[in-house]
């Protein structure tokens, strides 16, 4: 596992849950407005922390945390993290997953190996302009598509969320994802925010009333549709 952060708790990252979160590094995809770039496109090799270094850490935090989330980075780009979550649910910790959705069987394969307790996907816009707002312009999003189906059979709890970019993102482009999403269990908006680390420049936040529009437009297909971060 490539482990290049860990924020030893977090309230916010697991919903309900006290956790720990574990960023990988890598990703096959290059979305502009990305707020983890240090991540992606400039990684830092000299800083990693080592699996034994994660585990024996979450050993003595037994009843303090009790859950652990994985995040990116694109986690599933990395070989080993069936052996790695694992090792995390033999301690008894809930793991969350945080993705992009581009690898579906191995998505499934972890779910059903009974490692996850809880998935994050991004959704990062419509179909029809998906592979400009991931940055890779040959994208083909039938894997992005067989993700949304599985986690929409209920197999593990899930969210789906969309990241708004004013450049990016139109009312009509939100629309478009809640139709694609009809029914889905949980659907959050969170506006840009720029955090200094970015893949591209030159992006910016949504008006606070044009994102509450997109929450009322997205509502019509997916009742429970909330922003978050405000």
């Amino acid at each position: 596992m490539n482990i290049s952060g860990f924020q030893k708790m977090t309230l916010l990252d697991f919903p309900g849950v006290v956790a720990c979160t574990l960023f990988t590094s890598g990703c096959n995809f290059r979305c502009p407005f990305c707020h983890n770039a240090s991540l992606v496109t400039h990684i830092d090799n000299s800083i990693r922390y080592s699996e034994e270094e994660v585990l024996e850490y979450l050993e003595k935090r037994k009843g303090v945390l009790d859950g652990v989330c994985i995040t990116g980075g694109e986690p599933l780009l990395q070989g080993d993290i069936a052996e790695f979550l694992g090792k995390i649910k033999e301690m008894g910790y809930l793991i969350k997953l945080d993705t992009n959705g581009s690898f579906p069987e191995k998505l499934a394969s972890l779910v059903e190996m009974g490692l996850l307790d809880y998935v994050a996907m991004d959704i990062k816009n419509s179909k029809e302009k998906y592979a400009e707002t991931t940055g890779k312009a040959d994208l083909d999003i039938s894997a992005i598509e067989k993700s949304v189906s599985f986690l929409m059979s209920g197999k593990v709890d899930y969210e789906f969320r969309t990241t708004v970019v004013k450049e990016l993102h139109s009312e009509e482009d939100i629309e478009n994802i809640a139709l694609w999403l009809k029914g889905a269990k949980k659907y959050f908006l969170q506006n840009f925010v720029d955090s200094g680390d970015l893949i591209s420049e030159n992006l910016s936040a949504v008006d606070s009333t044009v994102l509450c529009k997109m929450q009322q437009i997205a509502r019509q297909f997916i009742v429970n549709t909330e922003i978050r971060g405000v």
